[in-house]
């Protein structure tokens, strides 16, 4: 009778496994990738700099702000920067080889310089971070980060989960918050990886104000530097309002008014994404965001070191 049942629970199982789908997102294999050659200002010292974006194999010459091309999703960190005439490339997020012709993408935390004679004397520390959506070039200043970022993508379908491969390196040292003006701070603490899956459905009202309701949530942050690779990783999705659900933390909540990501209204205007609420678990979303960093804490906060490897990005159904 034991046996059976056994027999019985493992082939449903098996069935359960079987049923789901896992539907990679474009150019989530991470195979591809746009090389742009960009030379900075001479006053920084002239170099030509290479900047990259995921997308179609192509590159780009020249300081074009760059925009989302051959139909991908994805925009990262990566940005070039034009503040007060000078030019600046940032680079954080690259492509790396997992195996031969296998590339993947490669998430890291480090310490962007721009010394200028004397008279600039900037040190921004930045995390790797790949996302859904589109980062606005050229961006002017470090004030306000999300705002230079349209957060996350139409979408209308409800996932049960994000499932990705990913290697992660995490240095044991404190992190260290440096913005580019003011003296760095040392903040205790060891950083973390970040991974987040959020739908929402937005709506835009007469004055194309954007609010928000919270349909489905996963999120982890990751903190133990691996030994190889994690294959076929997964982030459930659950739905509706989930402060009462198992495995609920602050992390997974609202995203407060003050840290709201951005998007453009139908006005062509970037206005903040108001989440007002949470809303039903049947409700249909209208926008998917998926993020990967190599770092948790807020802009301008981590690990000098700490790398983030992802490789097959899929939503499983």
């Amino acid at each position: 009778m034991k046996k059976s049942l056994l027999t019985l629970i493992t082939l449903a199982l098996a069935l359960g496994l079987h049923a789901q789908k896992v539907e990679m997102l474009p150019f989530g294999d991470f195979n591809n990738w746009v090389t742009r050659n960009i030379k900075e200002s001479r006053i920084i010292g002239g170099h030509e700099k290479q900047c990259y974006a995921i997308g179609p194999t192509v590159t780009i010459n020249g300081d074009k702000p760059y925009t989302n091309t051959g139909g991908s999703p994805w925009a990262s960190s990566n940005v070039m920067a034009k503040v007060m005439g000078v030019t600046k490339v940032s680079n954080a997020v690259f492509p790396d080889e997992r195996s031969a012709g296998n590339k993947c993408a490669k998430l890291t935390t480090m310490m962007e310089e721009c010394k200028a004679m004397g008279i600039v004397d900037v040190d921004v520390l930045v995390a790797g971070t790949i996302f859904l959506g589109k980062m606005l070039e050229p961006v002017k200043s470090t004030s306000d980060p999300y705002s230079k970022m349209e957060m996350g993508i139409p979408f209308t379908r409800k996932p049960k989960a994000l499932r990705y491969d990913y290697k992660l390196i995490i240095p044991n040292a404190d992190m260290i918050y440096s913005s580019g003006f003011g003296k760095q701070k040392t903040i205790p603490g060891k950083d973390r990886a970040d991974v987040l899956i959020i739908l929402q459905r937005r709506w835009e009202d007469a004055s194309g104000h954007i609010y928000a309701k919270r349909v489905g949530t996963g999120r982890e942050r990751l903190g133990r530097s691996t030994n190889g690779w994690i294959n076929d990783h997964r982030v459930t999705v659950k739905y509706g309002d989930i402060t009462k659900q198992a495995g609920y933390n602050d992390r997974m909540g609202l995203i407060p008014a003050e840290n709201s990501y951005y998007a453009r209204n139908s006005k062509g205007k970037m206005v903040p994404v108001e989440e007002v609420g949470w809303d039903s678990a049947d409700a249909t979303p209208t926008h998917l965001i998926v993020m990967f960093s190599s770092g948790s804490g807020e802009p301008y906060t981590g690990t000098i070191g700490s790398t983030f490897w992802v490789d097959n990005v899929g939503l499983v159904f």
